[in-house]
């Protein structure tokens, strides 16, 4: 089992290698899931041209190949894109900023670029931003508000990783704030939270707070950014890595 899990890491990797000899990079594609927006980024603008690699966010999986293509060809002819300026030729009719990506989401979202360059993020990586029909930006306060989380800013709000607002209500319970860690984590259909320390909370004890609330009690919260609509996760202890399942209960606390 081993050996063959040694042969297809071998094989993927050849594949990168190859694409980016006949391309310039090797595009990884993310589809979207019930909840999280789906996104592409490249691998090898850094091995080939010492240029940061690319991601983007929430647009169709070939308009966003096609963008980070677009960019692939510019460096290949020599320029270099930078963080905080704005682009045109990337989208008909809209410019495009790139930002510069902190490392505390290179893990979440550049994982497979990360063990292509021998299980390291030591390398640069720009997130391509794109606007609204109004030409308005996520961080534009006139920014269109039903967009506001296609797009994440990974430039940004590393304590926060959730796709809501900071100030979304989320349902708990009183032991949470008392001292006892959060080991079981629901997020229901409807895309209610619930962040609990028991399997089988008291309703009794039910308490609506801020979602920010809950990353600041326990920042490794901000891990089970992802969980889809309708999955919860759990964990045996607050040191433990998080399961996840889809989740098949009829109860709720709310």
């Amino acid at each position: 089992m081993e050996d063959q899990h040694t042969r297809h890491d071998a094989e993927a990797k050849q594949l990168i290698i190859s694409d980016i000899e006949k391309f310039g990079c090797h595009l990884t594609l993310i589809e979207p899931d019930n909840y999280l927006p789906g996104f592409v980024y490249s691998i090898g603008l850094f091995k080939k041209y010492k240029h940061p690699e690319i991601i983007c966010f929430g647009l169709k999986t070939q308009v966003m190949a096609g963008i980070i293509n677009h960019a692939c060809d510019l460096i290949k002819s020599g320029e270099v894109l930078s963080a905080n300026q704005l682009y045109s030729g990337f989208l008909e009719g809209y410019d495009i900023q790139l930002l510069e990506v902190d490392k505390a989401f290179y893990p979440d979202y550049l994982g497979y670029a990360g063990w292509f360059y021998n299980t390291s993020f030591d390398f640069p990586a720009l997130q391509l931003v794109w606007p609204d029909k109004q030409n308005n930006f996520p961080w534009d306060e006139s920014f269109n508000p039903e967009w506001l989380f296609k797009q994440p800013l990974l430039d940004r709000s590393t304590d926060f990783k959730f796709y809501e607002e900071r100030n979304a209500g989320v349902y708990t319970t009183r032991q949470a704030f008392e001292g006892e860690p959060i080991l079981y984590v629901y997020h229901n259909e409807d895309g209610d939270w619930q962040f609990h320390a028991s399997l089988e909370p008291d309703l009794a004890d039910a308490k609506l707070v801020c979602l920010e609330e809950i990353t600041r009690l326990d920042p490794s919260i901000n891990d089970i950014y992802h969980l889809q609509y309708g999955w919860h996760a759990w964990r045996s202890n607050k040191d433990d890595e998080w399961q996840y399942a889809e989740d098949i209960r009829d109860d709720s606390i709310e």
